[in-house]
């Protein structure tokens, strides 16, 4: 995968900065073999998209009987109680705020054609591997998982146990073992 390959990936994940995104755009409005490899990318990765969601059932459709008025002797109790639901929802909210989420889902996707099978491990998931689905015939593969809030590592693993790093993630090290992993900060406001 080239730098503009990994530039347009990027930018299809929103991995881009606003800065980024500006550059972006400025690139695809001066390049018109830029603009239709995005445009193509864009459309495999409708295509893919479209592929995880399959048909949607119809739904049945289902008659709700109406309730009888609230006797007007009981208003001022069903107003207090709503209030108080409402206050209740908005403490929750404010302390969800300021307590911050506890991670996020992140979904991988690396493009590699020429693998019969492709692995994630990482610090979460103990450095077990666990295994990306082909998306079709693509040649991409990719995965959704809860990542903790944090830094984290992780390293791709190929059939064959060769290992390779993100190419859209900048942030790298070497580890003990003479390879090197991605390094996957989650849960951080961009």
């Amino acid at each position: 995968m080239d730098s503009q390959d990994t530039i347009i990936s990027m930018f299809i994940d929103d991995e881009l900065s606003i800065d980024e995104k500006k550059v972006f755009v400025e690139r695809v409005h001066a390049s018109g073999g830029f603009k239709d490899e995005t445009i193509a990318l864009l459309d495999q990765e409708k295509e893919l998209r479209a592929e995880m969601t399959g048909e949607i059932p119809e739904l049945e459709r289902v008659i709700v009987p109406v309730r009888p008025p609230v006797p007007a002797i009981l208003r001022p109790l069903v107003i207090t109680a709503a209030a108080m639901a409402v206050a209740v929802l908005v403490l929750s909210f404010v302390l969800v705020l300021q307590l911050g989420p506890a991670g996020a889902s992140h979904r991988f996707v690396v493009y590699r054609p020429d693998a019969s099978r492709v692995d994630i491990a990482g610090s979460f998931t103990g450095w077990e591997k666990v295994p990306l689905r082909q998306q079709g015939g693509s040649g991409y593969w990719e995965i959704t998982l809860d990542i903790p809030r944090g830094e984290h590592r992780f390293t791709y693993v190929l059939q064959d146990d060769t290992r390779f790093v993100d190419p859209t993630v900048p942030a790298r090290e070497h580890d003990d073992f003479g390879g090197e992993n991605s390094i996957l900060l989650a849960g951080a406001d961009r």
